[in-house]
């Protein structure tokens, strides 16, 4: 006696197809993810840079000479700075959800950590809606 097999190879073509789907969906989603952690990091540099330049460049400078030791450099200052760095270049609008933190360690070193929302292009039902991205960034501000 002969089964009827017909439909076997539908059942594995739409097996087959919804795998490549779902790894042609991790593909993009990880390069989308990828990419905006190093759009975070090339601004948490720049942002550190600013803040650090804050110290070269600030009014304490003009007024009062450059030390001997190091820059003045305070948070608030540094915060300042860095948020209107992230202003100017965009950034806000680029990464919906931004938030900045500004330190300072060792009185000359402005350490900046960015976090954004993860925005994924794609995601399959069940899958986990998104996350968090984050880079940071510091910069040294010294007397040559």
């Amino acid at each position: 006696m002969r089964r009827d097999e017909s439909g076997q190879v539908t059942l594995l073509v739409i097996g087959f197809a919804t795998v490549i789907a779902m790894a042609v969906v991790l593909v993009i989603d990880a390069s989308a993810a990828y990419l905006q952690r190093s759009g975070l990091d090339t601004l948490a540099d720049g942002a550190a840079l600013h803040g650090a330049d804050l110290g070269a460049t600030g009014v304490d400078v003009y007024t009062g000479g450059v030390p001997d030791q190091r820059l003045a450099l305070t948070e608030a200052d540094a915060q300042r700075a860095v948020e209107e760095y992230l202003r100017s270049v965009g950034a806000y609008a680029s990464y919906p959800g931004l938030v900045a933190q500004v330190a300072i360690a060792d009185g000359d070193t402005v350490r900046v950590e960015l976090r954004a929302p993860l925005d994924l292009p794609l995601s399959f039902p069940g899958s986990p809606g998104g996350g968090t991205v984050a880079a940071s960034g510091s910069a040294v501000s010294t007397v040559d």
